[in-house]
């Protein structure tokens, strides 16, 4: 992931996603959704049921 004006990042790595250019105190909003996006298509190719991980309902309802 990186903004969409930089060059560099583009020589060294195969695929890119590019963000806007923001302040530092928005960046967290515009990488959240690509990140969990990401996420979710890699496990769904990796064949991981993606709507019920794996230990949700412990940690969700233990006290």
């Amino acid at each position: 992931m990186a903004s969409e004006d930089d060059e560099e990042i583009g020589e060294k790595v195969d695929k890119v996603i590019p963000v806007p250019s923001t302040e530092p105190l928005f960046t967290p909003f515009l990488t959240t959704l690509p990140l969990q996006l990401f996420a979710y298509y890699i496990g769904a190719m990796r064949g991981a049921d993606v709507d019920q991980p794996r230990n949700l309902a412990k940690s969700v309802t233990v006290e």
